[in-house]
């Protein structure tokens, strides 16, 4: 994913920024302000988890007889590209941020959401209801929990950045690698290590839009920003979802 969220050299990329204010009524602007996009944020990423997880349960309505089912015995190349047609969105509002307008960008994180969901509904094929439900419960507790530190730390982890993204990659290449061994014992280190990171990500990606808003504060690009940083929230979630249930599930 593109590093729109770079804030280096003094925030060029969003115009010009405004810093918090040095006196005490400009502080608690700052701090008002500050809390408001980061709200914004959340709810819009808790908005697309939800729209995510309903689109999953109806798409898998009817267990061996439901549109999920279908998909994944009968969809052959369509599965796949079902599968992976959530890259392409992200590709999209990343590479064509500042070309789309805030009411285009939002309309393709709502559309992202939904394909998500498509995508993730095959998981109710394969675990049972009730060690999803618990999974999920977990992955939100644990959130909560890292999203809440990364916000309030005093220290800096804006270094925990390069080695967390070469942890992604080292993922995705032994995921990929893991398809052709399917090795049970892989897949479980490859789920120990995936959680580990995206646990990681949580704090940072949370501690990174805090930063980030003194740089996007009064600027057009708020919103957009605001839409992008919950886009960040929403994968950091369901890769540790999808990564903890590889440990809770209980299989069909």
């Amino acid at each position: 994913m593109a590093d729109w969220r770079n804030t280096q050299g003094g925030g060029q990329g969003f115009g010009s920024a405004q810093r918090a204010g040095g006196d005490a009524e400009g502080r608690v602007s700052y701090d008002e302000g500050l809390r408001s996009y980061m709200l914004s944020i959340y709810n819009y990423m808790a908005s697309g988890v939800l729209l995510t997880g309903i689109v999953a349960v109806l798409f898998s309505w009817g267990d061996m007889e439901s549109p999920a089912a279908w998909l994944a015995i009968n969809g052959g190349l369509l599965f796949w590209a079902v599968k992976l047609s959530p890259l392409a969105f992200i590709l999209a509002m990343s590479f064509g941020l500042h070309k789309m307008s805030q009411g285009t960008l939002q309309a393709v994180f709502w559309a992202f959401a939904v394909v998500m969901g498509i995508s993730m509904s095959t998981i109710f094929l394969v675990y049972t209801g009730e060690s999803i439900a618990v999974t999920f419960f977990a992955t939100a507790g644990a959130f909560t929990g890292l999203s809440l530190w990364g916000y309030t730390t005093k220290k800096d982890i804006s270094g925990w950045g390069s080695f967390l993204i070469m942890g992604v990659i080292g993922l995705i290449i032994a995921s990929v690698i893991n398809i052709f061994l399917a090795s049970e014992s892989m897949a479980f280190v490859i789920s120990g290590i995936g959680v580990l990171i995206f646990a990681g990500l949580t704090a940072y990606d949370t501690q990174m839009l805090k930063n980030q808003y003194q740089y996007v504060q009064g600027t057009e690009f708020m919103g957009k920003a605001v839409i992008m940083g919950a886009v960040n929230l929403y994968l950091d979630f369901v890769n540790m979802f999808m990564f903890l249930l590889s440990f809770l599930g209980s299989r069909e």
